[in-house]
């Protein structure tokens, strides 16, 4: 090339310059050896060539797996025209082939000029697949994780499979398993990024800034195949905010609600993130650690709690009171300002709980933030606030933790002594102890608030003395005592992705009745034994290979089987592609026996989203269909989703909604945070677009008699008309006589 004869040529100047200059001084020029190893003198052009060296061994590596992973991708798109019909896929293919030859050929030019091996060596392999990058791996770790786990590389079952296949079934497989191939490519650029003075040599980093235009740009052709292909309703719907295609499946939308005034930016209605060009691109989980206000976040709608008539549903702004009509249409009674997300809320009696997790919230509900300092105006915690006027609402007490409240479960109460317990999950930062006493940060520190969850007592006549009573610290080992004792963080091995180290619950659904409670808990899922409240005891504890961030636990109605959900990607990022593998941001179904948690089986939406549509499970809960185990759940811009997993192996979806997304060209936070299934209604909370409310329809998985049962189903114990997230308690039906009257 060019530029490598330039550079020759500059480096053969050098040295005749240096010779000039310096022709008197006979002295030698000397490279020491490694410690042990004799000193050796060199000549003056090779000094040259030492100083004036512009790559790294890290970029050696890059280019060596680089080839290698080329020429994968030549292979799979060398099988494309003996094996599909299509047009759109032989085209792709022959693209594919030959911008990929032409970079093969120039990383071999590019390593041959520069006396460098062109073969790939095991012990070079750096390029792990890892989702996440943020825990660096050594070089010696990752160079036992074989050659086809370099990122993105296609299995030789995989590749035997893909061979094995023709037509429509070889398009998508080839499609998937190119666009992993093509994400994996990315990764292997970033993982080069990460390694201190990478890319110094201009070629090479023009080269990788190209490599990654390219690649994503056929990524996104390839999806726009793939969901084309797609025979789903739900794929490639158009995109608008309140004009976005719709479709729907053995349900009825009756009705939908925009947010109220107060609610949203009627300069942004959309929540479109600013652009900020010294921002990473990087799309940052919507959940986890939120720190500060973001255009993304202040408006988003949250949780939804039912008591009677009234639906409350939360928002990082504050909360929404609504009055459910016979038919289960709400209508807005009055709106409570406070921001502070998180937003999720519970109720009890009058009184409503709420988390508060961002280090914007204040105890006064003030609109101006609580600044960066350390301030007793800040609120991190619980709010309790008395709904008994739903018109004029009025906080009454409040919490402060060293981790804030992202959400929180109602465990009992109020009994005969007038409390209320109350579990609480903090998911953010800790505070500084400046600023709450008693909160510390270091994972060495038996007194650190990480590994914990919160017990606080609510005295319901006096809601202002609530609490924290005790912080259990219930990931500790049992045998040594040591606070972080469960899942360390990392990934489990080849195929895996990264998952989060158990340092706290996401959530904990209790299961009264049962004296059960199951934990969505980070790198675990968890069943605790909850007969004295006040210690929670771990009785089980698993791990999954799929999962990145255990987020919530559903009972089904008898307290027999969890599912769990995988918030893979904190709710922010598309993880519903079509390539997108299915046990990751799923559901995990397990049966309880025993007490023991065993899995058996994974579910996930299959509809192929866009890659402007966040999607990843979220939360839902039980239909009380008598006699089956049915579940409605949120997929945030996947939509709706309604599983049977009456066969806990076999979970099969029976119903869906889905609108397309808010936009066409940009990946926004948008769609269902929660869906919850109340008094025969279904009611689904749009971060964006507001509430959507749903009923039931007759279809060859619901019969009218089995939805009559949903509908006629109530609370077995405890109030008749309740329904909070976090707390489950198991329905039952009206007995119906013998002659059926």
């Amino acid at each position: 090339m060019m530029i490598n004869k330039k550079i020759k040529l500059f480096t053969f100047i050098v040295a005749i310059v240096g010779n000039f200059l310096f022709a008197d001084n006979e002295a030698p020029i000397l490279q020491p050896g490694a410690p042990g190893d004799s000193t050796k003198a060199i000549s003056a052009e090779k000094a040259a060539d030492i100083a004036n060296s512009s790559y790294t061994t890290a970029d050696v590596y890059f280019m060596q797996g680089m080839i290698v992973h080329h020429e994968q991708a030549l292979t799979m798109s060398r099988m494309a025209p003996q094996r599909t019909n299509s047009k759109a896929i032989i085209d792709l293919a022959g693209r594919i082939e030959g911008s990929q030859e032409d970079e093969i050929q120039f990383m071999v030019s590019w390593l041959k000029d520069r006396d460098e091996d062109t073969n790939y060596e095991m012990k070079h392999m750096e390029m792990h697949h890892d989702m996440d990058h943020s825990k660096h791996h050594s070089m010696g770790h990752d160079m036992h994780h074989g050659m086809h786990k370099m990122a993105g590389m296609a299995s030789p079952l995989q590749l035997k499979n893909l061979e094995n296949s023709k037509s429509a079934d070889f398009d998508r497989l080839f499609l998937q398993l190119m666009i992993a191939h093509h994400d994996g490519a990315i990764e292997m650029v970033d993982h080069l990024k990460e390694q201190p003075g990478s890319r110094y040599d201009q070629l090479l980093s023009e080269f990788v800034s190209d490599l990654v235009n390219d690649q994503a740009i056929e990524i996104e052709r390839m999806n726009r195949i793939l969901i084309n292909i797609s025979d789903d309703p739900r794929a490639g719907l158009a995109a608008g905010l309140f004009t976005a295609e719709e479709v729907i499946s053995n349900m009825e939308l009756i009705a939908s609600l925009r947010k109220p005034v107060g609610f949203y930016d009627p300069k942004n209605p959309a929540m479109k993130k600013a652009i900020d060009e010294d921002e990473d691109d990087e799309v940052k989980p919507i959940e986890v650690s939120s720190q500060g206000r973001s255009p993304m976040l202040s408006f988003s709608n949250t949780d939804m709690a039912f008591k009677d008539d009234v639906l409350v549903a939360g928002s990082y702004h504050g909360f929404n009171i609504y009055r459910l009509a016979e038919n289960g249409i709400p209508s807005l009674v009055s709106s409570v300002i406070c921001p502070g997300g998180q937003g999720d809320v519970s109720i009890v009696g009058d009184l409503l709980i709420m988390s508060v997790q961002d280090t914007r919230g204040r105890l006064d509900c003030g609109l101006q933030g609580a600044g960066s300092e350390p301030t007793p105006e800040r609120f991190r915690g619980i709010r309790i606030f008395d709904i008994s006027n739903l018109e004029m609402p009025m906080q009454v007490g409040a919490v402060q933790t060293c981790r804030g409240s992202h959400t929180h479960s109602v465990v009992s109460g109020p009994d005969e002594d007038g409390i209320i317990i109350v579990y609480n999950s903090g998911t953010s930062s800790i505070r500084d102890e400046e600023e709450l006493a008693g909160c510390f940060d270091s994972p060495g520190d038996s007194r650190t608030a990480l590994f914990r969850i919160d017990v606080i007592e609510i005295p319901v006549q006096e809601p202002s003395k609530a609490r924290i009573v005790k912080s259990p610290a219930v990931f500790a080992d049992e045998e040594t005592g040591i606070l972080a004792g469960l899942w360390r963080g990392g990934d489990h091995g080849d195929s895996t992705q990264r998952t989060s180290r158990t340092d706290e619950c996401h959530d904990i659904t209790v299961f009264p009745s049962a004296n059960l409670a199951a934990g969505a808990c980070s790198g675990n899922g968890i069943l605790f034994d909850i007969s004295d409240p006040y210690n929670p005891k771990r009785i089980d504890v698993v791990t999954d290979e799929g999962f990145a961030y255990w987020h919530s636990a559903t009972f089904n109605n008898d307290g027999t089987k969890v599912v769990f959900t995988d918030e893979w990607g904190g709710g922010g990022r598309p993880r519903c592609r079509a390539w997108d593998p299915l046990n990751w941001g799923a559901n995990a179904i397990y049966d309880i026996e025993d007490n023991k948690l065993v899995f058996k089986s994974h579910y996930k939406m299959p509809a192929p989203q866009t890659e402007t549509e966040n999607c990843v499970a979220h939360n839902g809960s039980i239909i009380p269909v008598k006699g089956r185990d049915i579940f409605i759940q949120a997929w945030y811009q996947g939509g709706i989703s309604m599983m049977d997993f009456t066969d806990s192996d076999n979970p099969i979806e029976i119903g869906y909604f889905d609108r397309g997304p808010i936009s066409e060209d940009t990946l926004g936070t948008g769609g269902f945070w929660s869906v919850y299934f109340y008094e025969g209604t279904i009611y689904g909370t749009e971060i964006v677009r507001g509430l959507d409310v749903f009923k039931l329809t007759e279809s060859e998985y619901l019969t009218q008699a089995e939805i009559d049962s949903a509908i006629n189903a109530y609370p077995a114990q405890g109030p008749k008309r309740l329904f909070n997230p976090q707390q489950q308690m198991p329905m039952t039906w009206p007995e119906v006589s013998s002659s059926g009257n």
